[in-house]
């Protein structure tokens, strides 16, 4: 029986040198889950990832694989997780077939299995018919990132870690790519970082946002939408003036803002409305019937994208960090020893997630 959590990281540190580059980092992924990470470049996503797999160790905190401690048995959790990076480092040199046998070797799957994993994931990303014989420096991108998970499947990980798996690809290799990693849901743990934040949206279960080292943000698009971007969202499409319109909702009491007003005077705008939970399409419609100076085309309720929530969030925890408290300098005027000493002492501020 498998554990219901794949992965469990806890306060997670690693530093470079002077700079963090993650604090505090936790979060869980359960059994069979596809979850998303993501962040601005420079967030922390790749040394995570990298510190989940066993590659770089962690300064403080742990994580778990399956119930296994990554710091205690990195080699054990090898056998567990397959791991794709960002910049796949592949053998031009070598035919898919015959790298992929290589691999399963140093993944130690067994002489007798061999055979049957290496087709089984060459099966899974479509690469038994168009590409086994082919030289990999030869292959376009799409089939090389096909490669690359093909790899990170051989030897049935339970989970799969992806870093940047769609970067480079054209919109039909992204469409093969995210029905590759869908076909994985329920089989296989996924977490997977990317900018192509609509690929992210379509495919993953949950996503876990990650600023300047810190997790922001996890849950559903729901969970996310009500947090991040609350209220009832309204598309309209108008002939005539925002102030009219503006003007026109405050008299019928709706308090709703127009939230991407432009000073482009054009015959028809749309724009976008928000309000509360409890404002409906309906009072808009009668708030504005027939308006002076304002002439309604089309009102359709809109759901915040992933993009606009991943903005949200992002924007909420750099205010946070501009909002904290600079150090407060004290005088500490006792040294060890008990005599005089002006020496200063800098109080650090709480750090805010």
């Amino acid at each position: 029986m498998k554990p219901p959590l794949s992965i469990r990281a806890n306060e997670l540190t690693r530093r470079f040198g002077a700079v963090t580059a993650i604090h505090n980092v936790s979060f869980t992924v359960k059994h069979g889950e596809i979850v998303g990470f993501l962040g601005p470049n420079g967030a922390g996503k790749s040394t995570t990832m990298r510190i989940l797999s066993g590659i770089l160790p962690a300064h403080s905190g742990a994580a778990w694989i399956s119930g296994i401690s990554v710091a205690e048995h990195p080699r054990e959790i090898k056998r567990k997780i397959g791991y794709m990076p960002e910049n796949n480092p592949l053998p031009g040199d070598m035919r898919v077939v015959e790298y992929l046998r290589f691999r399963a070797r140093l993944k130690e799957v067994p002489r007798k299995n061999l055979h049957k994993a290496v087709e089984s994931a060459m099966e899974t990303c479509d690469l038994a018919r168009t590409a086994r014989r082919k030289i990999i420096g030869t292959l376009s991108k799409g089939f090389r990132q096909r490669v690359g998970i093909a790899d990170a499947l051989l030897g049935d990980p339970q989970v799969i870690i992806m870093d940047e798996p769609t970067i480079g690809l054209d919109p039909h290799q992204i469409q093969g790519i995210r029905k590759l990693i869908d076909s994985l849901r329920g089989r296989m743990t996924v977490i997977l970082s990317s900018h192509i934040l609509p690929e992210i949206e379509r495919c993953c279960d949950r996503v876990i946002i990650i600023n300047q080292g810190r997790v922001v943000a996890a849950g559903t698009n729901r969970e996310l939408r009500e947090e991040f971007l609350p209220g009832n969202r309204f598309l309209i499409e108008i002939e005539g003036s925002k102030i009219a319109l503006q003007k026109k909702l405050n008299e019928h009491g709706l308090e709703v803002d127009i939230l991407n007003a432009s000073e482009a005077k054009q015959e028809r705008q749309k724009l976008t409305l928000c309000g509360n939970e409890t404002i409906q399409g309906s009072q808009i419609l009668q708030a504005l019937y027939n308006a002076d100076h304002c002439i309604v085309h089309s009102l359709n309720k809109s759901e915040p994208n992933l993009e606009e929530i991943f903005l949200a969030a992002t924007r909420r925890s750099w205010e946070e960090t501009i909002e904290m408290p600079k150090p407060i300098e004290l005088i500490d005027r006792t040294g060890s020893d008990g005599s005089n000493s002006n020496k200063s002492i800098k109080k650090q501020p709480q750090n805010k997630i």
